[in-house]
C-alpha cells in the first residue's frame, strides 16, 4: 500500500477516502463552528502521493490541480504547518496523484493533509505521537484528525472527539454525481436543521439513520437529488459529508457489483470496500 526508499527520503503513501455512515448535526458555538456526531468509515479508494525530502527547506507541489493554487492546498498547508510546530528545517516535493473528487463529501483535501502529515513524521524524523498530529490537523480542517487517528470512529464535536467503532464488513456503490458541493454554504444555509438530539455510540447504528445536510444540499443540486432517487431504488442511498457523493452500503462485494451493474448508463459511480484501519497507522506516528 506504499513504499519507501532506504534512506527514508521518498515515500509513495495513499490517501483513503471515507464515507459518513450517518452525520447529525447537533448545535453549534458561540464561535459558529457546528456541533456534528457521525461514523466516519475508511474505503479502499484513494489519492496517492509522492513525498521527496529536500535540504532547501522548500515545499513544492510538483502537480496541477486546477482550480487550486498551490499556496491554498491542504497539503501545502499541512507541510508548512508540520515545519512551523516542529521547527525542522528540511523541505519536501509533493506529487498529487488526483483520483477521489474535490468538493464530494469523501474526505479527499483532508485525507490528502492528513498523509502528508502522517509522511513526513517519518520522512523529517519528528515521530510525533499520533493525538499530537491530530490536534494539529485540526488547524487544517475538521476531518483531518479522523485520518490520521487512522480508524472507522464514532466522532464528535467539530471532529476532534473520536472513539473506535468495530463494524461490519461492507462494500459501497458509489456515485458521483458531477457536481461540487461547497461545505460552507451548506453549513450556512439558513434551512439547516441545527438541533437533531444527540445519540450515544451504544445506540449506533440504530439511532443514527440520516444525514442532517442532505435535504439542504438536494435542494440546492438536483444532481444529488437524482443519485439518492437512483440509489435508493436498491436500498438506504445516503449523501457523504457535505456532497455530493452518494454511497449504498451492501453485504457483498457480489452485491455492491450488481447494483453498479444496473446503475443507468453514463453514471460515474465505482465500488470500494470499506478498511477498518488507515493503511499509514502502523507505519506512521505513534500511540494509539
Amino acid at each position: 500500500m506504499k513504499s519507501v526508499d532506504a534512506r527514508r527520503r521518498v515515500a509513495r503513501v495513499p490517501a483513503p477516502a471515507k464515507v459518513n455512515l450517518f452525520l447529525h448535526v447537533v448545535g453549534r458555538r458561540a464561535d459558529g463552528y457546528h456541533l456534528l456526531q457521525s461514523a466516519f468509515r475508511l474505503i479502499d479508494r484513494s489519492d496517492w502521493l509522492t513525498l521527496s525530502v529536500r535540504d532547501d527547506g522548500a515545499i513544492l507541489r510538483t502537480s496541477e490541480l486546477p482550480g487550486v493554487p498551490a499556496e491554498q492546498d491542504l497539503v501545502v498547508r499541512a507541510a508548512r504547518l508540520m515545519q512551523q510546530k516542529t521547527g525542522v528545517r528540511l523541505g519536501v516535493e509533493i506529487e498529487l496523484e488526483k483520483t477521489l473528487p474535490m468538493g464530494g463529501g469523501l474526505g479527499g483535501g483532508s485525507s490528502d493533509a492528513a498523509s502528508v502529515m502522517l509522511a513526513l513524521n517519518v520522512l523529517w524524523g519528528i515521530n510525533a505521537e499520533r493525538e499530537t498530529l491530530e490536534a494539529w490537523g485540526l488547524e487544517l480542517g475538521a476531518d483531518v484528525p479522523f485520518f490520521i487517528f487512522g480508524r472507522s470512529a464514532f466522532v464528535e464535536g467539530v471532529g476532534e472527539r473520536m472513539q473506535p467503532l468495530d463494524l461490519v464488513p461492507a462494500w459501497y456503490v458509489v456515485v458521483e454525481p458531477g457536481v461540487e458541493v461547497p461545505t460552507g454554504e451548506i453549513f450556512s444555509a439558513d434551512d439547516l436543521t441545527r438541533n437533531t438530539e444527540p445519540t450515544i455510540i451504544a445506540s449506533f447504528p440504530e439511532s443514527s439513520t440520516r444525514n442532517d445536510l442532505q435535504p439542504v444540499v438536494c435542494r440546492r443540486y438536483p444532481a444529488v437529488a437524482r443519485a439518492v432517487e437512483m440509489l435508493g431504488v436498491f436500498g438506504d442511498a445516503r449523501m457523504s459529508g457535505s456532497g455530493a457523493c452518494v454511497f449504498l452500503a451492501c453485504g457483498s462485494e457480489a452485491e455492491a457489483q450488481a447494483v453498479l451493474a444496473k446503475l443507468p448508463g453514463g453514471t460515474v459511480a465505482w465500488v470500494a470496500q470499506g478498511m477498518d484501519w488507515h493503511p499509514l497507522h502502523d507505519w506512521a506516528g505513534s500511540g494509539r
